[in-house]
């Protein structure tokens, strides 16, 4: 057994605000848990709460939280993961059927062990549905971690089992892809986002991720109460259907390697982790030996390639611009233009050359942080390369002319009427 021990000390207004609520919450979750009995729920075998301190006797389980196997680098093989929600399925069906919503499913509440036990934990949020909502002293406006909360949930509108399912589909994509399936840069824009915007479908993040994947995250992550899975029993359902056809020995761990050698580049400085993750995903590593064409000036072909080791020359009718080295893309100007789309340039190899080739029809699936990471660096390296070539024009070119500042030392300007 595991115990719990809670002091309230009432020294700060703000402090006895925070006391009062985890009163409130250590006597929801021992009125709630004292009807739930299943073995992917961790019990409470007693409680007592008193003014000035609480203790909770419940079951000891030696796992850790769900949240270390939430990154790319750390991701499960997709059927231990199928494996897990499975259970969390039938555990919230079981919930459900005493009149319980969890309404805080999130990695964090979620333990499991090396053998892939599972107990779900914190049911002090969950609110009693077999009550009124008005008079139900376990119901507190406002609890959940926005990321997993389902569009209900952020509009305050009345909730049901399906809230937790919805939460449960989110933390199934964190899993399955090492990212959240609604991602912005302030809460005001998640809020939007979790409200209007589709998830990205799953097997275009994760190749590995079986289509029929995609049919069910889509179901679980249904906007439409009537169309998202109606129990946690039709959603393990569903699960079970997909991880039939897994095979276990399929599984290649992610390889670590190639992503610190990315994280090295100036390039990918302003991706995030999961970003650079994604970009391995949708990349291919090549290696040529010196003096093979990369590229061919005129082309339409819009793949393009970031050099990690070794050199290229740059040329336009047989006449070399330049060369590039470690770090730096090369051919990307045909997926900038959206009239031609045509490389510019031809691109040879003047030594043995490893490069990240980057297919612009894998791209085109790539989440929109990506594409936008894509857009933004591109842009800078060629706007860079740019003013690089002006500056060499320049130094071939007349003296330029000079402008004469006006007496106040600004720009001497005058508006012209019409």
């Amino acid at each position: 057994m595991a115990l719990k021990h809670v002091r309230f000390e009432d020294r700060a207004k703000d402090e006895a605000k925070w006391n009062r609520r985890l009163l409130k919450l250590l006597k929801a979750e021992r009125a709630v848990s004292s009807r739930l009995n299943h073995p992917n729920i961790i019990r409470i075998f007693d409680a007592s709460v008193e003014p000035a301190e609480a203790y909770v006797v419940m079951e000891y389980f030696p796992g850790e939280s769900l949240e270390r196997y939430c990154s790319f680098e750390k991701l499960l093989p997709i059927h231990r993961t199928i494996g897990i929600v499975f259970k969390c399925c039938m555990a919230l069906d079981h919930a459900f059927r005493q009149g319980i919503v969890h309404r805080d499913i999130k990695p964090a509440n979620i333990l499991v062990d090396d053998q892939d036990n599972v107990k779900i934990t914190d049911f002090g949020l969950a609110m009693n549905i077999s009550k009124r909502v008005d008079t139900d002293s376990t119901f507190i406006m406002g609890v959940g971690s926005p990321a997993y909360m389902s569009p209900e949930q952020i509009k305050g509108y009345p909730l049901n089992q399906k809230t937790d399912l919805y939460s449960l589909g989110v933390l199934l994509f964190h899993m399955l892809t090492g990212r959240l399936p609604f991602r912005a840069a302030n809460p005001a824009q998640l809020v939007y986002k979790i409200i209007n915007a589709d998830p990205p479908v799953v097997s275009q993040l994760n190749p590995d991720v079986p289509e029929q994947m995609d049919a069910v995250i889509r179901k679980a992550l249904e906007k439409d109460l009537y169309s998202r899975y109606r129990n946690g029993a039709e959603f393990a359902k569903d699960l079970a259907a997909v991880r039939y056809k897994i095979l276990d020995e399929n599984y290649v761990p992610p390889d670590t390697s190639r992503f610190a050698r990315l994280r090295k580049l100036a390039f990918f400085t302003e991706f995030e982790d999961v970003e650079l993750w994604e970009v391995l995903r949708i990349s291919s590593w090549r290696k040529v030996e010196q003096h093979v064409a990369l590229v061919r000036e005129g082309d339409s072909d819009q793949r393009f390639g970031i050099v990690l080791e070794g050199r290229v020359e740059l040329s336009i009718d047989g006449r070399r611009v330049m060369e590039l080295g470690v770090g730096e893309v090369f051919g990307a100007q045909a997926w900038l233009d959206h009239l031609e789309h045509r490389h510019m340039m031809s691109v040879v190899s003047l030594s043995s050359v490893t490069y990240l080739e980057i297919n612009p029809a894998a791209l085109a699936l790539a989440s929109e942080e990506v594409l936008e990471c894509f857009r933004r660096e591109l842009g800078t390296a060629m706007v860079r390369r740019l003013a690089q070539a002006a500056r060499l024009l320049s130094a071939g070119g007349p003296p330029a002319v000079r402008g004469e500042s006006s007496a106040t030392g600004g720009l001497d300007l005058q508006l012209l009427e019409p």
